[in-house]
């Protein structure tokens, strides 16, 4: 509220049964329904169109996609913003794996798939990123709604195919290195069937990019 930039936050909640909207519901009040916008939707449609639902809401130019359960910390947002201006970049991505960032609170395990995983697409793919399964990152409005337009993959290779159509677009990318929290409530997604998801997707991507 102090950075001189104007802005909303926009919430997409997907039925889920944690109480979140309840939550939104109360910073709405507090903040101001022209700073906090909650966009709810009756049942759980997917990562993809939640931000095609988010974004026919958002009247900005630029749009910063971030978790909700505090995976994702507000306080690198600033820098986000700052390294946009540095570059004029077209897409801001939050990378755990350079500089001092890094990840908290993963078992070996999920560190060896995320880590596994990074490792073959750079082998494969060669984006020009470092972290290509965060979604913690900034677009410029256009840019998103042109990759939107693009992207066919769902889960966790979403996010993945998203830079790599970036790349292939000729959209320029920034990176900041962040912390990445797991989450203190609830519990991972990512199983067998995301993985298997995953390696399909990359192939998929390897033989049409």
């Amino acid at each position: 509220r102090f950075s001189g930039i104007d802005f909303e936050i926009i919430i997409i909640d997907d039925g889920s049964p944690d109480g979140t909207q309840e939550i939104a519901q109360q910073l709405e009040k507090i903040y101001g329904s022209d700073k906090i916008l909650l966009r709810p939707r009756a049942r759980k449609l997917g990562l993809g169109t939640a931000y095609i639902h988010g974004m026919k809401y958002a009247t900005g130019n630029f749009i910063v996609i971030m978790d909700a359960d505090l995976s994702h910390h507000p306080k690198f947002i600033p820098e986000f913003i700052r390294k946009q201006k540095e570059g004029n970049y077209d897409i801001v991505s939050g990378t755990r794996y350079k500089g001092n960032g890094g990840v908290y609170g993963w078992d070996l395990k999920r560190k060896l798939i995320s880590r596994g995983a990074n490792f073959l697409t750079q082998v494969l793919l060669r984006p020009g990123a470092s972290d290509l399964t965060g979604s913690f990152r900034l677009y410029r409005k256009e840019v998103l709604q042109k990759l939107m337009e693009k992207c066919v993959s769902k889960g966790y290779v979403f996010q993945m195919e998203m830079i790599v159509r970036a790349r292939q677009l000729g959209f320029t990318i920034g990176e900041v290195p962040i912390s990445f929290v797991d989450r203190v409530y609830g519990e991972s997604k990512l199983g067998g069937n995301e993985i298997v998801s995953f390696l399909k997707g990359l192939l998929t991507l390897f033989a049409t990019t």
